[in-house]
């Protein structure tokens, strides 16, 4: 008789463990800017920020680029940390090339030193899934979720949410309770066309109606209700034209020199000899621009301790451009009207955070927060410890939760 009360509480137990474990959808919107809830287009985001949580704005880290902050959301560190320091760079040891689009590179775990909140959650016993997310499809298994997409640009966005919705009708013991998400569509309008042109509004809307989709669908298998939706963006978007551009190689011809970095930021690598002398030279040309060497960059931009990041570092003023010949060539003949990866405290760099469900404060208003303190977010809603290393803080971001 005791026998069997025991077995009867055991499985009582544990079914209501299982029911405790919290769904959490964290969906990512590249390059939607902070203010573009705010044009009277969005009625699906509104309702979920009107009745959830909803900050003013997402600040993320240095440099405001797209695979940096993707990193940055989910191990809870800057990039000088976790080692994602652009989307695109260099090994200066070995010469070997990090690259967005490199299936190769990205898939590369070497690159990754942090760890994403699907490695925190798979050891902690909570299954992930992953339909695109920077870092999700490594080659390492106990690195990636246990189900995940590899990244195929033109997907169609109705597919990946149906996969997702798919992913959740799954039986409990394979059903992943973790689930990040991307788009890119406003990023990539954002840049062809810039943040205040009609079609970047008609982006918005594209984004906001797959919302608006994608809870209809999971209203239909009863999850609506009981999952926490989180919508963030990696940046935000300024305006930029072929009239602010700065040829930083003009400045330095007859150096031998080694560059990094994307437009509004650049890093110099000159011969060692030299460092000195090309900083002050680039120092006296400053110009909508600022240089710093890389062990007297402002703290806040945390973006000095990584041994890959270059000895001098420019920050172009908002809405310019920094190039060498071979970028200004190719920026004279393309029709970008948009670009981030500015100053992380300028506005027009800020994403957003907004988000609903039964972990979520109702009706709740906040100011800005910063990207690197969803990862404890994330851990503190799952009630798992946090890695020891990371730059986030939980104090600055826990009141969102009930």
């Amino acid at each position: 008789m005791k026998k069997n009360i025991f077995i009867i509480l055991f499985l009582l137990s544990s079914i209501s463990f299982s029911q405790t474990i919290p769904y959490v959808i964290l969906i990512s919107f590249d390059g939607f800017r902070w203010d573009y809830l705010n044009r009277g287009i969005t009625p699906n985001l509104d309702q979920i920020k009107n009745e959830g949580v909803n900050a003013l704005s997402l600040r993320p880290s240095f440099p405001s680029k797209t695979f940096p902050n993707h990193y940055s959301i989910v191990t809870g560190m800057y990039p000088e940390n976790h080692g994602i320091i652009a989307n695109n760079f260099v090994n200066p040891f070995t010469n070997e090339v990090y690259k967005l689009g490199d299936t190769i590179s990205v898939r590369d775990s070497k690159w990754y030193l942090g760890e994403a909140f699907w490695e925190t959650a798979e050891r902690n016993g909570i299954k992930t899934a992953s339909y695109f997310w920077p870092g999700s499809e490594v080659k390492t298994d106990h690195r990636r979720p246990s189900i995940y997409e590899k990244y195929e640009h033109n997907r169609p966005y109705k597919s990946r949410i149906d996969g997702v919705v798919k992913w959740l009708k799954l039986p409990e013991k394979k059903r992943p309770h973790f689930i990040s998400m991307y788009f890119h569509d406003t990023d990539s309008y954002g840049h062809k066309y810039g943040p205040n042109s009609p079609e970047i509004n008609q982006s918005i809307q594209r984004l906001d109606s797959l919302i608006g989709y994608f809870k209809i669908e999971l209203d239909k298998i009863n999850f609506l209700d009981s999952v926490n939706i989180l919508i963030v963006s990696d940046h935000g978007m300024t305006e930029i034209n072929t009239n602010r551009i700065i040829n930083i190689e003009n400045i330095l011809c007859g150096y031998n020199v080694k560059f990094g970095g994307e437009k509004p930021f650049m890093t110099i690598e000159p011969e060692k000899n030299e460092i000195d002398e090309v900083y002050e030279l680039l120092k006296q040309n400053e110009n909508h621009y600022k240089v710093y060497k890389k062990s007297e960059l402002p703290e806040r931009f945390h973006y000095s301790n990584h041994p890959f990041i270059y000895s001098l570092i420019l920050i172009a003023e908002n809405g310019w451009s920094l190039v060498n010949d071979s970028s200004f060539e190719k920026m004279n003949n393309s029709y970008s009207k948009g670009n981030h990866g500015y100053d992380n405290n300028h506005t027009d760099m800020h994403g957003i955070l907004i988000g609903k469900g039964p972990n979520l404060k109702s009706n709740f208003k906040t100011g800005t927060v910063w990207n690197i303190d969803i990862y404890p977010l994330l851990c503190k809603i799952f009630n798992i410890s946090p890695r020891s290393n990371i730059d986030g803080k939980l104090e600055r971001i826990e009141f969102l939760l009930k």
